[in-house]
């Protein structure tokens, strides 16, 4: 490789090294592959230039061409001429979308979904900023100043992380900064050659040809160091006085914690900062407020709709705001036969809680509040202008609680064709599974209102969700789409998913953000903490207007017109069909014992054997009789052979939890085998097996041998029924990918499934328990036995299978990986019957 070639590519990676502090600003990273596509064409095409060669200006212009084509084919590329030409309308879109790229950054916290507008930012300005190292440092020879744009590059990112970029990305920067550097120095030499005498050394190496200054290195390196040392010194300067931005919608935190003076929240990021919000160790307050109404289940204080989604996550459209007027107008859609009822609501803010967006029950109509807010009518929100946010406000309400009839909402007619088609726009990117499911949930309901109905139940009630505020936020298809094959999340999940499908259905949909009604105190007021952050989905109905819907099991409040008993007929008309994910029972099969035998006889076959009917037909010889053994036992081996591990798991299972379902004599609740204390049969470097009972892995235990008691006087020892379930617990943890580590104790090897396994709720509780219960009957003095271990095992079992892949289930079923204790049963035995016939017989057992 030539020395240009060398420094260019040198350039390169300078330019990707300053690129990776911005990876923690956004998510995913898919752009930076994008990005160093982009830029590893436009140093070939520089390449290329040099060797015809061009003049430096015309290199320049050329690399700068290639990167405009390449950015035209890869964002504009429907507006461009012929795919790749820009023209006006690709122009006019990279404006659009840099205006996009632009608001998108203010308004996200970190981490930011990668949106078309940051994406065309990112991706942009890393090959600008490549292009401009790759100038410097290749075509004009002069690296050492390439690192103020790789700087730029570096502080950009230090400048809008949290923390600052951190120590971690700037040694990669700085790394790929004196690598170009060396590189540089390696192609001076290399032109110049090594000259020998008529110079000083240093260190006993010559310094290359001219003379050397007084200072002991020639001007050119002085000049580099110089420049290196004070790009580097600005990079650690900067990131330290560059102010940070806060966090989004929902941060509550702060700067300083209560009483703080920072923390002004100027970015929404629903996704990140509710999950924060709720997952807070403290339930801070953040609103108390009073009001007319004594039914506040209604009263959700809203924030802001999120309206526009875009593939990559959902958010408000950018539209007009105008002055707060003194009456705000009528609610959108809402026809004067719907009841509604007058509320008037006194809010008052915490000083620590600062953001932009008012919380206030939806309809508002009449808001009484000082400073500077605006009005914006089609979502119906009030923002501040000019920094004025929501910290220690007081404000009055007045707004309307809209109490539709399932009917009314049943018999809405289409809404009007623009509202239509800007509410039910779901981009390119959404998986067809999306609305594949939502046909099939509302398969059979005749109107909007029923299929809406069908979604909120069948997230909430029949679709086997769960509530778990540990999963990784997202509004994305991507995340819709894990969301609905994992079938865990929290509310954002819950609402974005819902709108999405409801979209796909050609249902105007939304979703809003804020918070819950809050508890009620003994004063009369309501009090709303961190936790009753929330989300939900918005429907359109023309007559209705924008109504709410919950479709997150365990939060808020179920409307009223949604419910089954309130609902037309035509809403539970199809209730009864099979969803997606569930299996309809079958018929039964029509009985041949005259109805006499009842049907719990007939499943355990206490009602004899059915009559074989009569065959009549002629007789056919077929096959002889050995072809058709023989035939039948291949087939039966080829079956068999791949469900052993299957069948060995069914049946050690039923093993292990069989002896803790019935109390042993003196002992209160669970069986026991006779076995002894668990010995370790296996060696340390695989999970420890124990023989007691059948294998299974005594991770933690198996060293412990009978430590801490023998059986207790008067009755059978109960650490078998203890120890059965917990040999279970370890493997079901192994099936679903948790492999075993017997250097654990029974509690941190709980501790390691739970957190592993992403474990919430009851199944974690379980594997606690059952850890407990190990580490009692090994080390008490008089260990008892625990009832109801085998029930814990299989709600850990069932939560590990919920939290797991498909292909995760799948192994877990067909091959689990704890069946490789049967293997190492079945070595073992063999291992101990040629140990057996050596011993009876040394000379014939020599060649086993």
């Amino acid at each position: 490789m030539s020395g240009r070639a060398r420094l260019a590519v040198c350039a390169m990676v300078a330019t990707l090294s300053a690129a990776c502090a911005l990876l923690p600003l956004v998510e995913p990273i898919g752009w930076m592959f994008q990005a160093a596509t982009l830029l590893g064409l436009v140093i070939v095409a520089g390449a290329l230039a040099r060797r015809v060669p061009l003049a430096r200006p015309l290199t320049v212009a050329a690399q700068a061409l290639i990167g405009l084509l390449l950015l035209t084919l890869l964002f504009t590329r429907g507006q461009a001429v012929a795919g790749v030409l820009p023209g006006p309308d690709a122009f006019h879109e990279f404006g659009q979308l840099l205006q996009e790229g632009t608001s998108d950054v203010g308004r996200y916290a970190i981490p930011a979904p990668v949106t078309t507008g940051i994406r065309l930012l990112l991706v942009g300005g890393v090959v600008v900023i490549g292009l401009i190292v790759d100038a410097l440092a290749v075509t004009y020879r002069s690296a050492a100043p390439a690192g103020l744009p790789l700087l730029a590059l570096y502080s950009v990112a230090a400048g809008l992380a949290k923390d600052g970029a951190g120590w971690l990305w700037f040694l990669v920067a700085a790394a790929g900064y004196l690598l170009l550097l060396l590189a540089e120095g390696r192609d001076r030499l290399s032109r110049w050659g090594r000259v020998f005498g008529g110079g000083p050394t240093t260190a006993g190496r010559p310094y290359a040809a001219g003379p050397v200054p007084p200072g002991g290195a020639p001007a050119p390196i002085r000049t580099g160091r110089r420049i290196g040392a004070l790009a580097l010194g600005i990079a650690l300067v900067v990131p330290a006085v560059l102010p940070s931005l806060s966090g989004g919608l929902l941060d509550m935190s702060g700067r300083g914690g209560a009483g703080s003076a920072g923390g002004t929240i100027s970015a929404v990021n629903p996704l990140v900062s509710l999950q924060d919000s709720l997952n807070q160790p403290e339930d801070r307050e953040v609103l108390n407020y009073r009001t007319t109404t004594p039914d506040t289940r209604d009263l959700y204080l809203r924030i802001v709709a999120l309206d526009q989604f875009d593939g990559a996550a959902w958010k408000p459209s950018q539209r007009t705001v105008v002055d707060v007027p003194d009456r705000l107008p009528d609610p959108p859609g809402l026809a004067p036969d719907v009841d509604t009822t007058a509320v008037n609501t006194s809010v008052s803010a915490a000083q620590w809680y600062a953001q932009n967006w008012l919380p206030m029950p939806y309809p508002a109509s009449r808001v009484d509040l000082p400073g500077r807010w605006r009005f914006e009518p089609e979502g119906r929100t009030l923002v501040g202008d000019r920094g004025q946010n929501t910290r220690g406000a007081r404000y009055q309400v007045e707004s309307l609680i809209v109490r539709p009839t399932a009917r009314q909402l049943a018999d809405a007619p289409r809404p009007r064709p623009a509202l239509r088609r800007e509410y039910t726009r779901v981009p390119d990117s959404l998986p067809p599974v999306v609305e594949r499911t939502a046909r099939q949930v509302t398969r059979g309901a005749r109107s909007d209102y029923a299929k809406a109905v069908r979604l909120q139940d069948w997230f909430a009630l029949r679709g086997g969700f769960t509530y778990n505020t540990e999963v990784r936020a997202g509004s994305g298809t991507r995340a819709i789409e894990r969301f609905l094959q994992q079938k865990q999340g929290f509310c954002v999940h819950f609402a974005f998913s819902m709108a999405a499908m409801a979209r796909t259905l050609g249902i105007p949909a939304r979703v809003a953000v804020g918070f819950t009604p809050g508890g009620k105190r003994a004063d009369g007021s309501y009090s709303v903490g961190l936790k009753d952050a929330h989300a939900w989905p918005e429907v359109y109905f023309e007559g209705v207007g924008w109504t709410r819907f919950e479709p997150t099991p365990s939060r808020g409040s179920v409307p009223d017109y949604t419910v089954t008993a309130d609902a037309p007929d035509e809403a539970a008309s199809g209730r009864a069909e099979p969803l997606p994910g569930r299996t309809a029972a079958p018929e039964p099969a029509p009985s041949t014992d005259g109805g006499t035998c009842p049907p719990d006889q007939r499943r355990v076959a206490e009602c004899g054997a059915l009559p074989q009917a009569s065959g009549g037909g002629p007789a056919d010889d077929g096959p002889a009789p050995g072809a058709v053994a023989a035939g039948a036992l291949a087939a039966l081996l080829v079956l068999l052979l791949p469900a052993i591990p299957l069948l060995w798991r069914i049946r050690s299972r039923a093993r292990r939890l069989a002896r803790n379902r019935a109390a042993p004599p003196g002992f209160r609740g669970s069986a026991h085998s006779a076995a002894g204390s668990p010995r370790s049969s296996r060696p340390s470097s695989r999970p420890s097996d124990s023989r007691a009972g059948g294998s299974g892995p005594l991770t933690g235990v198996a060293a412990i041998g009978s430590a801490g008691a023998g059986s207790p006087p008067g009755g059978a020892d109960p650490r078998p029924a203890v120890l059965g379930p917990w040999r279970e617990l370890v493997d079901s943890g192994w099936d679903y990918g948790i492999v075993p580590d017997d250097a654990l104790t029974p509690r941190k090897a709980a501790e390691r499934i739970v957190r592993v396994g992403e474990l919430t709720g009851p199944a974690a509780e379980a594997a606690h328990r059952v850890a407990g219960a190990v580490e009692q009957a090994l080390y008490a003095p008089r260990p008892e036995a625990t009832p109801g271990l085998a029930d814990d095992v299989r709600r850990v079992r069932t939560g590990l299978h919920a939290a797991a892949s498909r292909a995760q289930r799948l192994r877990a079923l067909l091959a689990p990986p704890s069946a490789a204790r049967l293997l190492w049963s079945v070595s073992a035995r063999a291992s101990a019957l040629v140990g057996r016939l050596r011993t009876a017989a040394p000379g014939r057992s020599a060649p086993l």
